[in-house]
């Protein structure tokens, strides 16, 4: 499902003397079944773009499209519903998010609030659990008998059963470590691969926007400074550092070895995989550069 951002502005407590401008002539569209990743320093506007793609906030000037449905500033929207209803959000510490006495009941209370039957719900409760790692000798357990970990995996599980055909994720990894944040992050992968979903990370994290998303938006100031492939945004260093952004800590290892061995490798490389197999064979094949 495609999302259309036309000419947006956001202005929190709009009409007072503590107005402030958020987003500033948004133009934008998320393609449909891409991976997108939408980076920038705090403040930039990322969480208050978030924020409009399932309505949660209305633009005060310009409209959106989402799917088929659009939002105007300015006029009632009465397909809010159906809109949350295709687009779940993984909100940063989603585990806090948990509040029934099972962690079955918690899954099913998504799907179950949009019309879905209960055996459905318990079908689809399963089914996801195991989609982010976890058995069913976890459905009758209440979530807070879990570990951190397994409290975000559920909370994950709980988005995943509504099945949205767009999955926002809002720093889906915060607070966690390097191990279970590849973890959580390869799970979103696959589900990506799987299916026919729009994905959308807004993230701080550069070796995840770099590894995972098919195209990138920068922010700044409540504007999209640029859009772009990972290689052409990362390729631009100088530009990222002007925005206060950071390079993935593998395109760092790239331009550090460039510069100490004189010898430029063919591309921008996002992963450690791709980056040691073409330095691999440059010390085998005793390249002169």
């Amino acid at each position: 499902m495609q999302i259309e951002f036309r000419k947006v502005d956001y202005i929190y407590k709009k009409n007072t003397p503590l107005a402030a401008r958020a987003l500033h002539d948004i133009n934008l569209t998320l393609p449909s079944k891409r991976f997108i990743a939408i980076i920038g320093h705090t403040g930039s506007g990322k969480s208050t773009l978030l924020q409009h793609l399932n309505g949660l906030l209305t633009p005060t000037k310009g409209s959106m499209k989402i799917g088929d449905e659009e939002i105007i500033a300015d006029q009632k929207n009465k397909a809010l519903k159906k809109i949350r209803q295709k687009v779940g959000i993984v909100f940063q510490f989603p585990e806090y998010q948990l509040f029934e006495e099972t962690v079955e009941k918690d899954i099913c209370f998504g799907p179950m609030n949009y019309g879905v039957s209960r055996d459905n719900a318990k079908e689809k409760s399963s089914y996801y659990l195991k989609m982010v790692g976890l058995d069913d000798s976890y459905l009758g357990l209440s979530p807070f008998e879990l570990s951190g970990g397994q409290m975000r995996r559920v909370a994950i599980a709980g988005i995943l059963a509504m099945e949205p055909e767009v999955l926002v994720l809002d720093e889906p990894t915060a607070g966690l470590d390097p191990y279970g944040s590849r973890e959580i992050m390869e799970i979103f992968a696959r589900m990506h691969q799987s299916g026919d979903m729009t994905t959308i990370l807004v993230t701080h994290n550069m070796e995840d926007a770099a590894r995972f998303a098919d195209e990138i938006v920068v922010m700044e100031s409540g504007e999209i400074m640029q859009t772009g492939s990972p290689e052409m945004i990362f390729s631009n260093a100088a530009e990222l550092e002007r925005l206060g952004l950071k390079l993935p800590k593998t395109v760092q290892f790239q331009k550090m070895f460039e510069a100490q061995s004189g010898c430029l490798l063919s591309k921008v490389h996002l992963n450690e995989e791709d980056l040691v197999a073409e330095i691999c064979t440059l010390v085998n094949g005793v390249t002169v550069c």
